[in-house]
């Protein structure tokens, strides 16, 4: 009698993850459009909705590092309608904003999706054209130099403040509300400089309307070959910028596991991953475990940095 029972408990969790989806799937970019988030979700879309079996709308809500989006799905209905894609501020945001929600109670962590090394950046009117001659023109006028992030805590925020720690210089900071804002205000030189995601603003280096200054992965890409690595000046300097996927806090296991699977499915087929990797990405793809230590220690990381620099909300 107690196995039938248990049974009968089980059915309608069973019977909820074979229907689901029956309606269309959101998923939340927390930033607005043009930005690097935002590009990853328009590419896995097409084969991911195919693979879900329903419509994916994309939704971006842009605000405080990506903060407004993700309190909008935390407080969402754990049914597994509605999806965050997240970038590497959701690392830090609990540290710097109050209405950002605790990244460990609030959500569970599916996959990290996708990582990417970033590329420091200067307008073609910038006159250092390495990073030893930016580092130059920084300490010959501190605060001189300015840098875009898309808001504070951002990977562009902490790559600049890193490396003013290797370098020894201070510059100013001036944040936009993401990665689109920021690569307009980088076009029409408004700022100097700034640590941008390489599939973000690899067209724009190609198309000469800005230029490398140095790549932040551990070895130099293949689309920018020219280009050297920050640790070929500061040894085990690196600045990598990664995205994943969440849902909230209580969906039910054979549901969100549904949706894990749908997405590596997206992720691993061939057309979406040539256009990930001409753009810079490198597909990841990991299970729920691997993700969730990984943020929790780019948490204890750059949760030191911000403290050691007083960075807060602007």
């Amino acid at each position: 009698m107690s196995r039938l029972l248990a049974l009968l408990f089980l059915l309608p969790g069973l019977a909820l993850g074979q229907g689901h989806p029956v309606k269309p799937v959101r998923m939340v970019v927390p930033f607005p459009p043009g930005g690097t988030t935002d590009l990853i979700a328009r590419v896995v879309q097409p084969k991911f909705q195919e693979f879900l079996g329903a419509n994916v709308v994309i939704e971006n809500k842009g605000g405080a590092g990506g903060s407004v989006g993700a309190a909008d799905v935390a407080q969402s209905a754990p049914d597994g309608y509605s999806l965050l894609l997240v970038f590497d501020t959701h690392a830090v945001n609990h540290h710097i904003y109050k209405m950002a929600p605790d990244p460990f109670k609030s959500f569970e962590h599916l996959m990290l999706m996708v990582t990417s090394p970033s590329t420091l950046v200067a307008v073609s009117s910038f006159a250092p054209a390495t990073l030893p001659e930016l580092v130059a023109a920084a300490k010959a006028d501190a605060g001189r130099v300015t840098y875009a992030t898309a808001g504070a805590g951002s990977s562009n925020h902490l790559g600049a403040l890193l490396l003013e720690q290797q370098a020894g210089i201070k510059m100013t900071h001036v944040h936009y509300k993401g990665g689109g804002p920021m690569i307009q205000a980088l076009l029409g030189n408004q700022i100097d400089i700034a640590f941008i995601s390489t599939p973000l603003i690899l067209p724009h280096i190609q198309a000469g309307k800005v230029k490398a200054i140095a790549a932040g992965g551990k070895q130099r890409m293949a689309v920018l070959p020219q280009v050297p690595t920050l640790a070929e000046t500061y040894p085990g300097f690196e600045q990598i910028s990664w995205f994943g996927l969440l849902v909230p806090t209580g969906v039910a296991k054979d549901i969100s596991a549904k949706i894990r699977n749908d997405m590596r499915r997206a992720l691993e087929t061939p057309e979406v991953k040539q256009r990930l990797s001409e753009r810079g990405f490198d597909v990841v793809a990991s299970n729920p475990e691997e993700f969730l230590r990984f943020v929790r220690a780019e948490s204890d990381k750059l949760g030191k940095l911000i403290r050691d620099n007083a960075i807060q909300a602007e």
